[in-house]
């Protein structure tokens, strides 16, 4: 018997990354070795929005090399599994506007307001935008217990 779709539709893959805020990216450090941090992020016009200390090592790693891997994922037991594993390009914005319009995105929705500290460090912050290349996705409650 073949193994069912386990893909997310378009219209499942943009529900789930409107409610879903946490993913894991990872760049490339001078070793050429993964780094994996979590972000925050915002999904829109077919890009990831995040934003970072311009010096932190995430940011210096896609200035050196842009491509990366955003994974955004949900589920505690197997049968529950959801996810979408996105490869791109990462752009570094250096615009304290855009830093502030992502921290405006990313509280939209949001029970609690950013921390008061936030809008003093816009200056020191970059945004990071992704624009995916590929993207791969999975559900596996579409296996209907054949797993």
């Amino acid at each position: 018997m073949p193994r069912p779709d386990i893909r997310l539709t378009p219209d499942e893959q943009a529900a789930f990354l409107r409610s879903h805020k946490k993913c894991a990216l990872a760049t490339l450090d001078p070793g050429g070795m993964p780094h994996l941090v979590a972000m925050n992020f915002v999904f829109r016009d077919g890009a990831f929005y995040m934003t970072s200390y311009g010096k932190a090592q995430k940011v210096l790693n896609a200035r050196r090399d842009p491509r990366v891997a955003v994974m955004v994922e949900a589920g505690s037991e197997y049968r529950e599994l959801q996810g979408i594993m996105a490869r791109g390009h990462c752009e570094i914005i250096d615009d304290p506007g855009r830093v502030r319009d992502v921290f405006a995105w990313l509280g939209e929705g949001r029970d609690t307001a950013r921390p008061s500290g936030s809008a003093q460090s816009v200056p020191k912050r970059v945004v990071m935008k992704i624009t995916p290349q590929r993207i791969v996705s999975w559900d596996h409650s579409k296996l209907g217990g054949r797993y």
